[in-house]
């Protein structure tokens, strides 16, 4: 009897095709067997004699698929999105909680304040170093294996801090962090994950809500830095490691909810609808070069890197300008929370607002917000309402470029190659954010914060040109 894999159709003959120049073998034959590469099945070349040994098959037999049992994409996507937006609560709780406290930790075992901004530098810093590897592995293996790959390092990360606090070693603190980014890395590559299966009109509405999910960590996550601080002393660690144990726990669950639930997996199923085989490993030249070809792409990647590095900038260096005017602390926390709510919670609205008008439209209106908001930070003086306003803003300009560009940077390439110029756009993303708030600083002192919204102000041009241009040349098309 003949022993096959499981495979959907009956099994192919091949006859084994020799190398070239060398000896022709006769009477070796090889069936071709295959699975659904969307519930992850294996496929391959499986010898009809069962006294072949394994070490016999030919090297050049690669994986065949067969035709797949037909899947409902739109019952798949939903499930797709709701498995996304779980993790990303999950993981989100992990996420906020540990960055309130991760500068308060780091000018702890360092000592002086001037370290303390490292925490978060150091987090985005990750986010880039692990943004190419876990595009990679999204290419290679299917999102499901790189997303809970990312909530797992970044859940051993967390350890990582809580054993740098009892040591009291500030090197293996900052060490923890970078890696900890693996976390921002994942929360950051599921909005594309919401975008595998979806189709042009609803493309840019599944990765908003998968952004809009976000807020739930961040406004939850610092509420437990409290009880964190709690369970830190009964634990006999110190009180600002006590919220990483909540890291370790939803970095944990967000693995735990991905690996289990998001299956069949988007992006294979995507992949093998289109036909579309893995592509060739590919570095940072062969993404660039994809975007290249893809004009549309590149204004994508350019709309999500420079609306990044102007929200940063000014968000970064907003705390210390209304510190310095005499403003009360609460009501500079009150400010960050509208700002974050200003990123996030109009999110769906953004991505609806996309899919119905169009990507280009809202990158230019995108542009506009953040100049309306520079220039309303950039002149509030002493006023804190105004403060509030611009920041707002900010959050919401910040919204648009993030759900229009990355929309626009998905169906702008194929299929097959999405994970890594996605990768790619996420390493420049955080970057860019990284140099931002490195360079905010020196800035602030030398111009002061109107001076610094100016420059953030004048950021804006290039991607304002460009998606103009590409709205101007839409419409002479449409008249022609």
């Amino acid at each position: 009897m003949i022993f096959l894999r499981s495979g959907i159709h009956p099994p192919e003959p091949v006859r084994e095709r020799p190398a070239r120049g060398g000896p022709v073998s006769c009477g070796t034959l090889w069936v071709r067997t295959s699975s659904d590469p969307r519930t992850g099945g294996e496929s391959g070349m499986t010898a009809l004699d069962p006294a072949i040994p394994e070490s016999a098959r030919p090297e050049s037999a690669a994986p065949v698929s067969a035709d797949p049992e037909p899947v409902d994409r739109s019952d798949l996507q939903r499930r797709t999105v709701r498995t996304l937006i779980a993790a990303q609560v999950v993981g989100g709780v992990g996420m906020g909680s540990a960055l309130t406290v991760g500068g308060l930790l780091a000018e702890d075992l360092s000592g002086s304040k001037s370290w303390s901004g490292v925490a978060t530098t150091a987090i985005t810093l990750g986010a880039a170093l692990f943004a190419l590897p876990m595009s990679r592995a999204a290419t290679r293996y299917g999102r499901r294996v790189a997303l809970t790959a990312g909530w797992a390092v970044a859940a051993i990360a967390a350890g990582g801090v809580i054993l740098a606090a009892v040591l009291g070693w500030f090197p293996l603190l900052i060490a923890a962090l970078l890696v900890f980014g693996a976390g921002t890395a994942a929360n950051l590559q599921s909005r594309y994950a919401a975008t595998d299966l979806a189709d042009d009109a609803g493309r840019a509405r599944a990765l908003s809500v998968v952004v809009w999910s976000t807020t739930v960590g961040a406004v939850l996550g610092p509420n437990l830095n409290e009880p964190g601080a709690v369970v830190g002393r009964a634990l006999d660690l110190p009180e600002l490691a006590g919220p990483f144990l909540f890291s370790i726990v939803s970095f944990a669950g967000a693995g735990i909810i991905l690996w289990v639930a998001l299956r069949p997996d988007p992006l294979l199923v995507a992949r093998a609808d289109l036909g579309d085989r893995v592509p060739p490993r590919a570095g940072l030249r062969g993404a660039f070069a994809v975007i290249r070809r893809a004009p549309r792409a590149l204004l994508g990647l350019a709309t999500v890197a420079f609306g990044h590095v102007v929200m940063v900038s000014v968000m970064a260096m907003t705390p210390v300008h209304m510190k310095d005017h005499g403003t009360a602390l609460t009501l500079v926390g009150l400010t960050i929370s509208l700002h974050i709510a200003g990123m996030y919670a109009l999110s769906p609205v953004v991505g609806w607002t996309a899919d119905r008008f169009g990507r280009i439209p809202v990158i230019l209106g995108g542009q506009f917000v953040l100049l309306l908001a520079v220039f309303t930070a950039g002149t509030s003086g002493h006023s804190t309402w105004r403060t509030m306003v611009g920041l707002i803003l900010l959050g919401l300009g910040w919204s648009c470029c993030l759900v229009a560009g990355s929309a626009l940077l998905a169906e702008s390439v194929p299929a097959g190659e999405r994970p890594g110029v996605q990768g790619v756009s996420d390493l420049l993303m955080n970057l860019a954010g990284a140099a931002g708030g490195a360079v905010s600083g020196s800035v602030l002192g030398m111009a002061g914060y109107g001076g610094l919204n100016l420059v953030a102000g004048l950021l804006t041009a290039p991607v304002l040109c460009v998606a103009a241009g590409f709205a101007l040349g839409r419409g002479r098309r449409r008249t022609a």
